[in-house]
């Protein structure tokens, strides 16, 4: 097991560098993007629409930030269970998408596209949310904000820790 720190956006090079168990330190911008925010990706996608971010530079961090306390710059960001985006993760690998960060176990479908489109999937420890809350810099909602925590947030983070799960 090695130890990384990177600044995002990954390079390919940094990718294929990795291997499952190594500990990464993150730093750069990450997209929140949960199950609602999924399906409408895909709904772009399906529909020739324009993304809010590209997939190819972008790292989705499966997480909805809770609401940001007084003197604070983001609330606990606890990753989500990631197979709950298994149905989407094909396509937007098939569409660029290269960098994950969530929690738990992938379905085999979802394994082998990251192996065959060059990905990485990270999961960060669950119940450290606010831990993980002290790496970020910066928080902006960035789209969808009716969609609350839901929403894609902009994430500006400094060493978040994580480890490569897939690649």
């Amino acid at each position: 097991m090695k130890e990384y720190h990177f600044n995002l956006p990954l390079l390919q090079s940094d990718i294929e560098m990795l291997s499952a168990g190594d500990k990464v330190y993150l730093s750069g911008e990450v997209f929140t993007a949960r199950d609602v925010v999924h399906a409408r990706l895909e709904t772009l996608i399906q529909n020739d629409q324009s993304l809010p971010f590209n997939l190819a530079t972008a790292c989705i961090f499966y997480c909805g930030p809770s609401p940001t306390p007084a003197g604070k710059i983001c609330g606990a960001i606890g990753p989500t269970t990631s197979a709950r985006m298994d149905k989407y993760t094909p396509l937007l690998l098939e569409h660029g998408l290269r960098v994950m960060i969530g929690k738990g176990n992938r379905s085999e479908e979802v394994k082998q596209a990251i192996i065959d489109y060059g990905a990485v999937y990270f999961v960060c420890i669950g119940g450290a949310s606010a831990l993980l809350s002290q790496s970020v810099v910066s928080r902006e909602t960035f789209m969808w904000d009716d969609l609350g925590a839901e929403a894609i947030h902009r994430l500006i983070v400094r060493d978040l820790p994580a480890y490569v799960a897939i690649v």
